[in-house]
């Protein structure tokens, strides 16, 4: 009830929300596929490039908001569509549509099977919370499983967010806020020590993990969110803007590496 009177009061549509999370992954995906590969190249060549590792490392904070609105934005999907079967179909298809692109984005080649896109995670992410209405933790193991496995963005953080999201949906925005901040944390922090505990210590990763900290920003556009849907694009502009500004930053970065990505 609280979150509900607060959403009545908010000025952020459902579609503004959408807007700022596809802005801040594209300044996050620029800096990963294009700024970083390119300033290589040119300390590579001799040149003299300044701080780049800060300016890198902002442009990747900015983007850690993109995913947590995402999530939030799949479970209020979940709340309002018409057909889960229809939502789960869309992510579903996006997932492999996007695959080629988020591959030649991040590793140059079509096909790479170190990672996964992130439509993967929201697709298993839904999928989980359709199961007894996010209630089986059968399921909830099953889709952290697969989401680990097939090694999907963010891995099994993904799902659990969308759980802790789902299952914290009426409470205050405090509660969701500490939630999504546990999940975010020990959820990365536990990826990593699976992925890097031999290379690693567990205090390093925990260190490291605490860049996804800067996601709970994420709660500023959301606190201020009105419930409302807003001025919605095409269903095909908001799944494809995934798949095409990959691609579109994929040949930016050809462009200006000279062919050698």
């Amino acid at each position: 009830m609280m979150q509900q009177e607060m959403q009545k009061k908010g000025i952020l549509s459902n579609a503004v929300l959408k807007n700022i999370a596809y802005i801040t992954m594209f300044i996050d995906h620029f800096f990963a596929v294009v700024y970083d590969p390119l300033v290589q190249r040119l300390q590579m060549a001799g040149y003299e490039t300044g701080n780049v590792q800060q300016t890198y490392l902002a442009g990747r904070a900015v983007g850690r908001v993109s995913f947590i609105l995402f999530a939030y934005l799949a479970v209020e999907g979940i709340q309002h569509t018409r057909s889960t079967k229809a939502y789960l179909l869309r992510l579903g298809v996006f997932a492999l549509v996007s695959e080629i692109p988020f591959d030649l984005a991040f590793s140059g080649t079509c096909f790479n099977w170190d990672s996964q896109n992130v439509f993967f995670t929201l697709f298993l992410g839904v999928l989980v919370l359709t199961v007894k209405n996010g209630a089986s933790a059968a399921a909830v193991l099953a889709g952290c499983l697969a989401a680990y496995v097939f090694r999907t963005d963010y891995r099994f953080m993904g799902v659990l967010l969308l759980f802790a999201f789902y299952h914290t949906r009426e409470k205050r925005l405090s509660v969701q806020m500490l939630a999504a901040g546990c999940v975010m944390l020990f959820g990365t922090w536990g990826t990593n020590c699976l992925r890097y505990a031999d290379s690693y210590s567990m205090t390093y990763l925990l260190r490291f993990s605490m860049r996804e900290m800067y996601g709970l920003f994420a709660f500023i556009p959301i606190a201020l969110y009105n419930g409302q849907k807003g001025r919605q694009l095409p269903k095909a502009v908001c799944y494809g803007f995934y798949p095409v500004h990959l691609l579109l930053l994929y040949f930016a970065a050809v462009l200006l590496l000279g062919g050698a990505y």
